[in-house]
C-alpha cells in the first residue's frame, strides 16, 4: 500500500497549479425593472497551464461567486440616468507619464501629451452615483483619455528700449533712464521678463546754490465717515447748559395743513426717496514734509504760502441693494413641440433696486436673467406648426409660354402643347383647429394664412409645366367611285329616281370623334336605279356559230349578282352572249378591244359631256381574195359617253354641337359643388345627364342650302346626342389673415407717426359652370388704432437742494476756514417718468431709458472775501453767420461790485465773445455707385403669400444712386439736409434686356426626295439675330448658321402612271405591196398622268413618273403574211414557279388558225433575276425628329418612320408585292418646353449694414424659384443689389486724455486726474478719429465709451516727490498675440500684455525702487507671429545681429536661441577653436555668456574673457540681476563689436576711499580684477563715468 502522508505535499503542489476562473457577468434577468434583478456567470477550475479540471480539484474557499444581484435596465431609465463628464484634466507630457519626469531635449513645435477625466454614470435627478452598465445600456461609455499638445516654452519678448530721457536734475548728479515694454509675457514655462528699465549716471554742471531738498507732500483721503450725528450733539450741549426748554406745537389746524404741504412739496426736492439713502460724510488727509531721500521730516521745514484743503465733504458710499430674484415667470414657449430641432422657450425673473450704489458704493447687478424653459405639463398644448399650402392650378396656357419667348406670337389662340401653369403659395398653421363651413376642404383650404416667414423648408413650386393636347384633325381618304344609280331604298323601289353615291373613309381618329369631320357621303341624282345587277366577271373564248373553224360566233359572259345573293338578281335580265369573230386564214385579224379609258369628265352638264374611249389594232391583213377586209381606221376606236348625270352633288353639311343643356327627361339633378377633395379638385367630373343638338342642312355644291329632300335620308347624320353636364364650381377663398401687427412709430421729435393695417385672403378655387362668384374685396387696409402718446420713458430731475457743508466743528481747527463758507455737496432727487409726463416705476427708466442723471454734485458757498457773480447769460443772436460775433455776459453780485480784486477783468471776465457759427456746408459725392435699379421695381413680396409673376420687370431704364456726404466749415460731418439734400445723387442708367436668338419661321416643306417610296423632306430655319444680355440661347446651327427639320416622306408609287396611247397602224418598210406583210413599225403616245381613283385624270410631267416603267413608244416586228401565223400581244408575266436565279415562266398567246397547225403550245421564257424575277423585301426608315401640332411648341409629339416595298434592283414598289407585316409606325415623344428662368419678386431693403457713416449699404436679394429647361432663357447671374444708404454722422461718447497727475498748491503727494467726456463726430471709417462737436448732438445717446456705461472721469494718482523710484503708468495693451505653434493647426487662445517700468530720479535711491510689473488677458482675433535672426550686411565692415518678429518690429526674446557650443562650428570660416566661443547662426563666432570677445588686429576672435557687470538688485533682494540688453537697433551707429547683441555695463562715479553703500556693484575695470566691491568693499580710483561695451574692455 501508499503511504497516504507521502502523498499530501504533491496534492498540495498540485491544488496551488488550479485555480478558480470566472467568465464575464451575463444579462441581467428579471421580473420587474431595476435593482432586483440577478445576473450568473460560469466558473471553472483550470491548471494555469490552460487545461480545466472538476471543481472539486480546487480549494473551495477561493471559488468566486457565479451569481450576483443587478439593476435590471429597462427602456424607460434612459429618461433618469446619463453619462456625467467630468472636465479634462492638465495636458502631461507623454514622456513625463512615461519615465517619472521630464527629458531634456529641443522642444520644436510642442510635445505629446494626454488628459484625462472622469466619466461617470449618475441618476439625472440628485446627480447620485449609479452603475455604468445602467448607462452603458444606452450609449457607450465616452472616453476617459485624450491627446493632447503642451506647446514649447514661451519666453518673454520685450520691445527695443526707448531713448534715454533727460538727466533728472539740472545741477549736481541725477539720472537717466530708457525703458521698454512686455510685448509677449512669458507662457509655458517660458524664461521671465528682464528688466524693463536701465539707468546711466548724468551731470549737467555744478548747481550754484544749495539744491531744494524738501517737498510738500499731499496724503490721500481719508475714507468718507459721519458726523456725530445731530440729536447727540443737542444732547450734549443740553446736558452742558443743564436743559432746554421745549418750543410749543402749532395748534392751529389751517396752519398744521399748510405747514404740512410745504413739507410735503419740500419732500420731492430732497433726496428722501426709497432708492437712495445719501449721506454727506466728512473726509480728510494729511499734509506732510518729504526729504528727497524718502524720508519724512517736520512740516516746518516746507514753508509753502497757503497749505492746502485738508478737510471736505464726501458722500458715505453705499452698495447697491437688491431685493430677491421673483418667482420664475412663465415660459415664453406655452407649448410642447415634438421637434428637439426646435428653439426652446425662455423664462425670465426679476429683482428690484431697494437702494441704488451712492459715492463709491458698488453698482447695481443685473435687475433680470433668462434661461431656457420647457413648458411640461398634461394640459399644455401642442406647439402650433406652420406648414406650405398651395392654391389650385391655374388652368394651363400656352400664351404664357410663348410670351416669354416670342411676343409676336402671343396673341395666337388655338394653341396647343406644352404650356405653363400656375398656383399660389402661402403659409398656415398645420394644427389650428379648422373650419368646418367646407366639409371636404377643411384639410386644406379653410386654413387661415399667416405671415410666410413662419413656415420654414423647401417652398413648392408656384409653376408647372403641362400639356394641353393638341386636337387631331380629322383626316379623310378620297373619295371612292361613283356607285350605281340605286334605289334610296331597294325594299321601297317607287319611282325612276335615285341616287348615285360616292364615299370616303375616316382615316384617323380625331378628337371629338367623327362628329368634327367633313362630310363623308356625296350623291347625285340619277335615273332608272336598281338595287341589284349583274356584275361581268369575264368573257369565254369566242365560239363560231354552226361549228365553223372560223367566222362570225359569239362570246358567253361569266357574270355574279353584285349582292353576292344570287336570288336578289333573279328578277334582272342575265347579260347576253356577245357578238365576236374568228378570222379565217384569209381574213383580216383584229386584236382585242381595250379596256374602256376612265372618263375624261366626272358629270356631265349642256356643254361637257362625258367620254370614254377604247381601241383595237390590225395584226394581220387579209390574205388575198375571199377574206375579209380590214376595217377603215376610224373601225378600230369606239366611242361612248360616261358619267351622263348632272354635275349636281348634295351632302348632308353639319353645324358645330351646340351646348350641354339639361335634359328634363334625365332622372339625375344637377348639384353645384362649392368644395371637393383635394383629388376632386383636379377632376371635372360630371353631375347630371344632358344633351346637345347640332344643325343639319342639306347642300348642294358650290351653291348653298337646299331643301332636305334633294339629299338621300339614309346617310343624314343625327340632331340630337346625349352629354354629361360639368359640376357647378363655386369660387372658395380662404378666411381673412389677421390684422398686421400695429405697433405705434415715433419720429424724432415724438410725433405719433400714423401706420395702416391690413388682412387679406386668397382665391383658392376659381368659379366655373355658373358657380358662385368670388368676392371683389381680397385685401382690406384699416387705420391703425391712434395712441395718446409715443411709449417710452426719461428721467426726470428735481431741484437741488442746498449746499451742505462739512460741520464747523470738524472743521474749526483748519486754517482759514470759514463757518458758513467752502466747498461742499448738494444733492437732489431723479425719478421716473413717462413721456406724457405720468409717474412710471423706476425699473422702467432703468431698462428702457437712458443713463441716470447724477443725483449729487459738488458746490460752492461763497465767503466775504470770494468774489460773487451771477451765471453767465445766454449768447447774443447773430446779425451775420461766419463774420459776426456774439456774446454773452455776466455781473459782480453784492459786495464784490467794491472788491479791487474782483474787478480784475483778467481773473473774472465779466464777458466772452465768440465768432458767431459759419453755416456754411459743402457737399459731395462719396463711394460707388450702386447697381442700376429699376424705376418702380420697390415690389416687395407679399406678406402672406409668395407669388412669382411672369411679367415682373427686369430691364429697362432706372437709376442708380451714389451717396451724398456734407460738411460743414470745419470739415466735419452733419446732415445731409443741412446740404438741401436727401442724401443721393441719382443717374439715369439702363439694364440692357435680354435679347433671345431670333430664328426665321420655317421654310416650306422640300419636295420628297423621292417620288415612289419612301423619302424624307427638309425645311430649314436660319439665324436672324444672336442672343445677348443673357438671352435664350440658339439651337446648334451648322456653318451657315441654319437649323434643319428632315422627317421621312413617302410618296404614292401609283400616284403618276404612264398612259399608252394604241399602237398606230404598221408601216411595213420592205413592202409587198400585194401581201401587205413583212418587217414593219408602230408606234404610238405615251403620257404620265396624274392617277385618281377615277383612273388617270390630267397629263403631268414627265419626271413625275419613273422612267423605268415608261412603256415603249415605238416597236419593230413582222407583219403575219398570209401563210403565218397570227400571234397576239404578249400577255402579262406569270410569276416565277421558283424564286430563283433560273427559271421558267409560260407566256399566253392569241393565234389566227393555220391549216397545217391544228394546235400550238404556250411559249416559255427562263426567269433571270432583276430581268424579269425580282426579290421584294421591307425597307424601314429611321425615325423622325419629335414632330408637334402646328400650334404647338413644345410638349408632346410623334415621331413617325416609313416603311418601303423595295424590289431586289433597288426599286420601290407598291407594298402590296412584300409580305404583309405589322410595323410599328409612330411612337410618342417629348420636345422639352423652353422655359425662361423663374425669379422671385425683390425683397425688401435690407436695415443698413452701418448706422452711421460713408460705408452703409442696403441689400436685396431674390432667389431661383424655378431654373431655366429647354432652351429657356438662363438665369441671371445677379441675385443681389444693394444701393447706399444716406450718409450719417457717426457721434460717439470718447475721452479726452488723461490730465497729468494734479496736486493742490503742492509739489507732491496723492492728487488726482481729470479727464472730460465729449462728443465726436467721425465718418465711420478709421476708428479714433474724429472732430469735436457740441454735446447736444450725442444727448441721444447712451452714456457709454466702448459699450462701457460706467463713466469714470477723474481716478485718483500720486505725483512722485523729487527723489523718488516709482513706477510709470500702464503702457498701452499690446496687439492680441494668437499663442500659436508653429506648423500645426492648434490654437491656444490669444493674449495682449502690458506693462510698468521703473522711473529713477536719484541714484542714492535706487535701492527703493518698487519691481517692474507687467500683466495679461485673453483677446481675440490675435495674430501668430514668428521670430527670426536678422544681420546686417559685412559691407567692410562687421555685421550684427538682432531677433526680429514678423511684422518687422524689432524685439529681445523669441527668437531660436544660437548654436550652442559642441555643435558644428564649420557654418564659421575660420572655425571657432577659441575656449567658451561658438559660432551663431549669422556665421560669427562669439563667446559664451558671461564673457566677451578680445579681438585680434585683423578682426577675428582671440579670446573669450569674463566680463564685469552692472547689477541693479530689487529692494530687499540679495540676489544680483545681471542687466543686459539682448537687442540693438540696426539703424543707429554700430559702437558695439559686431555680431554681438549688444551688451553694456556703466560704471558709477564714487569719490576716493568711498565704498558701495548701496546695492549698486560695480567694476571700476577689467584691470582691476573680477572682485565686485559689493562682495568686498574697497576704494574705487576713478572719478567719471566709464561706459564700457564688450570692445572696450
Amino acid at each position: 500500500m501508499c503511504d497516504v502522508r507521502k502523498d499530501i505535499p504533491l496534492m498540495h503542489i498540485l491544488m496551488v497549479s488550479l485555480l478558480f476562473f470566472p467568465g464575464p457577468w451575463g444579462r441581467c434577468m428579471g421580473s420587474d425593472c431595476g435593482p432586483g434583478g440577478s445576473q450568473s456567470r460560469a466558473v471553472w477550475c483550470a491548471h494555469v497551464d490552460g487545461w480545466t479540471t472538476l471543481h472539486t480539484n480546487c480549494y473551495q474557499s477561493q471559488r468566486p461567486s457565479n451569481q450576483q444581484n443587478c439593476f435590471r435596465v429597462c427602456d424607460w431609465h434612459k429618461d433618469l440616468y446619463d453619462w456625467q463628464l467630468g472636465t479634462w484634466s492638465q495636458c502631461v507630457s507623454v514622456s513625463a507619464r512615461a519615465f517619472g519626469g521630464m527629458r531634456p531635449h529641443v522642444c520644436n513645435v510642442g510635445k505629446e501629451g494626454i488628459q484625462t477625466r472622469e466619466v461617470g454614470c449618475i441618476l439625472k435627478a440628485d446627480e447620485s452615483p449609479g452603475e455604468d452598465a445602467i448607462c452603458e445600456y444606452f450609449e457607450p461609455k465616452p472616453r476617459l483619455e485624450q491627446a493632447c499638445l503642451i506647446p514649447c516654452p514661451q519666453e518673454c519678448v520685450v520691445s527695443e528700449f526707448t531713448p534715454w530721457t533727460s538727466c533728472s536734475k539740472t545741477c549736481g548728479t541725477g539720472l537717466q533712464n530708457r525703458v521698454r515694454s512686455v510685448l509677449v509675457p512669458p507662457l509655458f514655462g517660458g524664461s521671465a521678463c528682464p528688466n524693463l528699465t536701465e539707468f546711466q549716471t548724468c551731470k549737467p554742471g555744478p548747481c550754484k546754490g544749495a539744491e531744494g531738498v524738501y517737498s510738500l507732500r499731499l496724503g490721500p483721503w481719508t475714507p468718507c465717515s459721519l458726523p456725530i450725528s445731530r440729536p447727540v450733539r443737542q444732547a450734549k450741549r443740553r446736558k452742558g447748559k443743564g436743559g432746554g426748554r421745549e418750543r410749543p406745537g402749532v395748534k392751529d389746524p389751517d396752519t398744521r395743513e399748510l405747514i404740512q404741504k410745504k413739507r410735503t412739496r419740500n419732500r420731492l426736492n430732497r433726496q428722501e426717496s426709497p432708492f437712495w439713502d445719501i449721506q454727506v460724510g466728512y473726509q480728510n488727509r494729511a499734509v506732510s514734509c518729504a526729504h528727497r531721500n524718502g524720508s519724512t521730516v517736520g512740516l516746518s521745514l516746507c514753508q509753502p504760502r497757503e497749505l492746502p484743503l485738508t478737510i471736505q465733504s464726501c458722500i458715505l458710499p453705499k452698495d447697491c441693494e437688491l431685493s430677491d430674484w421673483s418667482d420664475w415667470g412663465p415660459c415664453s414657449k406655452a407649448c410642447t413641440d415634438p421637434n428637439p430641432k426646435s428653439p426652446r422657450g425662455q423664462r425670465t425673473r426679476s429683482r428690484r433696486v431697494l437702494q441704488f450704489a451712492v459715492g463709491e458704493g458698488e453698482n447695481c447687478a443685473p435687475l433680470e436673467e433668462a434661461e431656457p424653459c420647457d413648458t411640461e405639463g398634461d394640459g399644455v398644448p401642442p406647439c402650433a406648426t406652420y406648414t406650405w399650402r398651395t392654391t389650385e392650378w391655374s388652368d394651363c396656357r400656352v400664351d404664357s409660354l410663348l410670351s416669354q419667348q416670342d411676343r409676336r406670337r402671343s396673341n395666337q389662340t388655338g394653341l396647343c402643347g406644352g404650356g405653363l401653369q400656375n398656383r399660389e403659395v402661402y403659409c398656415v398653421q398645420a394644427n389650428a383647429e379648422l373650419l368646418t363651413y367646407l366639409n371636404n376642404l377643411k384639410d386644406k383650404d379653410a386654413s387661415r394664412p399667416v405671415d410666410s416667414k413662419l413656415c420654414g423648408g423647401p417652398i413648392p413650386d408656384t409653376s408647372q409645366l403641362c400639356h394641353i393636347p393638341c386636337p387631331i384633325e380629322c383626316e379623310v381618304s378620297p373619295w371612292g367611285a361613283w356607285g350605281p344609280c340605286t334605289y334610296e331604298n331597294c325594299n321601297v323601289q317607287d319611282g325612276k329616281k335615285g341616287f348615285k353615291l360616292r364615299k370616303r373613309e375616316i382615316s384617323n381618329e380625331p378628337t371629338g370623334g367623327p362628329g368634327n369631320c367633313p362630310h363623308l357621303v356625296e350623291a347625285i341624282p340619277c335615273e332608272d336605279p336598281s338595287c341589284w345587277d349583274w356584275q361581268l366577271v369575264r368573257l369565254d373564248e369566242c365560239v363560231p356559230d354552226e361549228d365553223l373553224p372560223c367566222g362570225p360566233g359569239t362570246q358567253k359572259p361569266q357574270v355574279q349578282c353584285d349582292t353576292m345573293d344570287i336570288e336578289l338578281c333573279r328578277g334582272t335580265p342575265v347579260p347576253e352572249p356577245i357578238v365576236c369573230l374568228v378570222p379565217c386564214p384569209k381574213d383580216c385579224v383584229l386584236s382585242d378591244w381595250t379596256t374602256w379609258s376612265s372618263c375624261s369628265q366626272t358629270c356631265s352638264s349642256k356643254t361637257i359631256e362625258g367620254k370614254q374611249m377604247r381601241t383595237r389594232s390590225i395584226l394581220a391583213y387579209n390574205a388575198g381574195e375571199g377574206g375579209d377586209m380590214c376595217p377603215n381606221s376610224s373601225s378600230l376606236q369606239e366611242v361612248r359617253n360616261c358619267n351622263e348625270h348632272a354635275c349636281t352633288v348634295y351632302h348632308w353639311q353639319t353645324g358645330p354641337w351646340g351646348p350641354c343643356t339639361e335634359d328634363p327627361s334625365a332622372s339625375a339633378l344637377n348639384t353645384s359643388v362649392g368644395s371637393r377633395s383635394a383629388a376632386g379638385l383636379k377632376a371635372n367630373g360630371p353631375c347630371s345627364q344632358g344633351m346637345q343638338t347640332r344643325k343639319v342642312i342639306c347642300v348642294r355644291v358650290n351653291v348653298g342650302q337646299v331643301p332636305p329632300k334633294k339629299c338621300p335620308e339614309s346617310p343624314r347624320p343625327g340632331t340630337v346626342r346625349p352629354c354629361r353636364m360639368p359640376c357647378k364650381k363655386d369660387c372658395i377663398v380662404t378666411p381673412f389673415s389677421d390684422w398686421t401687427q400695429c405697433s405705434p412709430t415715433c419720429d424724432a421729435a415724438g410725433n405719433i407717426q400714423k401706420k395702416k393695417q391690413s388682412r387679406r385672403r386668397i382665391v383658392l378655387q376659381l368659379p366655373a359652370n355658373g358657380g358662385q362668384e368670388c368676392p371683389e374685396v381680397l385685401q382690406e387696409e384699416n387705420d391703425c388704432e391712434a395712441v395718446k402718446v409715443c411709449p417710452g420713458y426719461r428721467w426726470k430731475t428735481h431741484k437741488w437742494r442746498r449746499c451742505q457743508l462739512v460741520p464747523w466743528y470738524i472743521r474749526e481747527d483748519s486754517p482759514g476756514a470759514q463757518e458758513t463758507c467752502g466747498p461742499g455737496l448738494q444733492t437732489r432727487a431723479v425719478s421716473c417718468r413717462k413721456l406724457d409726463g405720468a409717474q412710471a416705476d423706476i425699473g422702467d427708466c432703468l431698462k428702457l431709458a437712458s443713463s441716470m442723471p447724477p443725483v449729487t454734485q459738488r458746490c460752492q458757498l461763497p465767503c466775504q472775501d470770494d468774489c460773487q457773480l451771477t451765471n453767465w447769460s445766454k449768447f447774443s443772436s447773430c446779425t451775420v453767420d461766419c463774420v459776426g460775433v456774439r456774446t454773452r455776459k455776466r455781473l459782480l453780485v453784492g459786495r464784490s461790485k467794491k472788491k479791487d480784486k474782483c474787478k480784475n477783468t483778467q481773473m473774472y471776465p465779466l464777458s466772452e465773445t465768440q465768432y458767431c457759427p459759419c453755416d456754411k456746408y459743402n457737399a459731395q459725392p462719396v463711394g460707388n455707385w450702386s447697381d442700376c435699379i429699376l424705376a418702380g421695381g420697390d415690389r416687395v413680396e407679399s406678406l402672406l403669400g409668395l407669388k412669382v409673376l411672369g411679367d415682373i420687370k427686369e430691364c429697362g431704364q432706372g437709376y442708380r444712386y451714389q451717396a451724398m456726404v456734407c460738411y460743414d466749415q470745419d470739415n466735419r460731418l452733419v446732415e445731409t439736409s443741412r446740404c438741401n439734400s436727401h442724401g443721393y445723387i441719382e443717374e439715369a442708367c439702363i439694364i440692357p434686356c435680354p435679347s433671345d436668338c431670333k430664328l426665321s419661321e420655317w421654310s416650306n416643306w422640300s419636295r420628297c426626295s423621292k417620288s415612289c417610296g419612301s423619302g424624307v423632306k427638309v425645311r430649314s430655319k436660319w439665324l436672324r439675330e444672336k442672343p445677348y444680355n443673357g438671352g435664350r440661347p440658339c439651337p446648334k446651327l451648322d456653318h451657315i448658321n441654319q437649323v434643319y427639320e428632315v422627317v421621312p416622306c413617302v410618296s404614292d408609287c401609283t400616284q403618276y402612271v404612264w398612259v399608252a396611247e394604241p399602237w398606230s397602224v404598221w408601216k411595213v418598210s420592205n413592202v409587198d405591196l400585194k401581201e401587205n406583210c413583212g418587217e414593219g413599225v408602230q408606234t404610238r403616245k405615251v403620257r404620265c398622268m396624274l392617277n385618281t381613283v377615277d383612273g388617270p385624270s390630267e397629263s403631268v410631267e414627265d419626271y413625275l413618273c419613273d422612267p423605268e416603267d415608261m412603256p415603249l413608244g415605238t416597236r419593230g416586228s413582222r407583219l403575219p403574211c398570209p401563210e403565218d401565223c397570227v400571234l397576239s400581244d404578249w400577255g402579262a408575266w406569270n410569276r416565277c414557279s421558283r424564286v430563283t436565279t433560273t427559271g421558267l415562266r409560260s407566256v399566253p398567246f392569241g393565234l389566227r388558225s393555220v391549216p397545217s397547225l391544228s394546235e400550238i403550245d404556250p411559249l416559255f421564257e427562263p426567269c433571270s433575276l432583276n430581268l424579269n424575277c425580282f426579290h421584294y423585301f421591307y425597307n424601314i426608315t429611321d425615325w423622325s425628329t419629335c414632330q408637334l401640332s402646328a400650334r404647338a411648341v413644345c410638349g408632346s409629339g410623334i415621331k413617325t418612320r416609313m416603311l418601303d416595298c423595295v424590289r431586289s434592283d433597288g426599286k420601290s414598289v407598291d407594298l402590296k408585292f412584300c409580305e404583309e407585316r405589322k410595323w410599328q409606325m409612330n411612337i410618342s415623344c417629348v420636345v422639352e418646353c423652353p422655359v425662361n428662368c423663374q425669379l422671385s419678386d425683390w425683397s425688401t431693403w435690407s436695415e443698413c449694414s452701418h448706422t452711421c457713416g460713408l460705408e452703409g449699404r442696403m441689400w436685396r436679394s431674390r432667389v431661383v424659384v424655378q431654373g431655366s429647361q429647354g432652351d429657356g432663357r438662363p438665369c441671371p447671374s445677379q441675385m443681389e443689389q444693394w444701393k447706399p444708404c444716406p450718409v450719417r454722422p457717426c457721434y460717439r461718447w470718447q475721452y479726452s486724455p488723461w490730465s497729468e497727475c494734479r496736486v493742490e498748491e503742492v509739489v507732491c503727494g496723492a492728487g488726482l486726474r481729470f479727464r472730460n467726456l465729449s462728443c465726436f463726430v467721425s465718418d465711420g471709417s478709421r476708428e479714433g478719429e474724429g472732430s469735436l462737436v457740441e454735446e447736444d448732438l450725442c444727448a441721444g445717446l447712451e452714456l457709454a465709451v466702448d459699450q462701457d456705461r460706467v463713466i469714470i472721469l477723474k481716478e485718483a494718482c500720486v505725483l512722485p516727490c523729487p527723489g523718488e523710484c516709482y513706477l510709470m503708468e500702464w503702457s498701452d495693451w499690446s496687439p492680441c498675440l494668437s499663442v500659436c505653434v508653429k506648423g500645426a493647426a492648434v490654437d491656444f487662445g490669444s493674449v495682449q500684455v502690458r506693462s510698468r517700468a521703473v522711473m529713477a530720479q536719484e541714484p542714492e535711491n535706487l535701492q527703493l525702487c518698487p519691481d517692474p510689473d507687467w500683466e495679461s488677458r485673453s483677446c481675440t482675433d490675435g495674430e501668430c507671429f514668428e521670430y527670426q535672426w536678422m544681420s546686417s550686411s559685412w559691407a567692410g565692415s562687421p555685421r550684427v545681429t538682432w531677433c526680429q518678429r514678423s511684422d518687422g518690429l524689432n524685439v529681445t526674446g523669441g527668437c531660436p536661441p544660437i548654436n550652442p557650443l559642441g555643435e558644428d562650428n564649420s557654418f564659421c570660416d575660420p572655425a571657432c577653436q577659441m575656449p567658451m566661443s561658438f559660432c551663431t547662426e549669422a556665421g560669427v563666432c562669439m563667446c559664451e555668456e558671461g564673457y566677451t570677445e578680445v579681438l585680434s588686429s585683423g578682426g577675428q576672435l582671440d579670446q573669450c574673457a569674463p566680463i564685469p557687470v552692472l547689477e541693479i538688485p530689487t529692494a530687499g533682494d540679495t540676489k544680483t540681476d545681471v542687466k543686459t540688453s539682448r537687442a540693438i537697433n540696426p539703424t543707429l551707429p554700430a559702437t558695439t563689436q559686431p555680431g554681438r547683441t549688444g551688451r553694456t555695463w556703466y560704471l558709477l562715479p564714487i569719490g576716493p576711499g568711498s565704498i558701495c553703500c548701496s546695492k549698486t556693484c560695480i567694476y571700476c575695470s577689467a584691470l582691476m580684477g573680477p572682485s565686485p566691491m559689493c562682495k568686498s568693499p574697497m576704494p574705487c580710483a576713478p572719478r567719471h563715468l566709464h561706459t564700457i561695451t564688450d570692445a572696450g574692455l
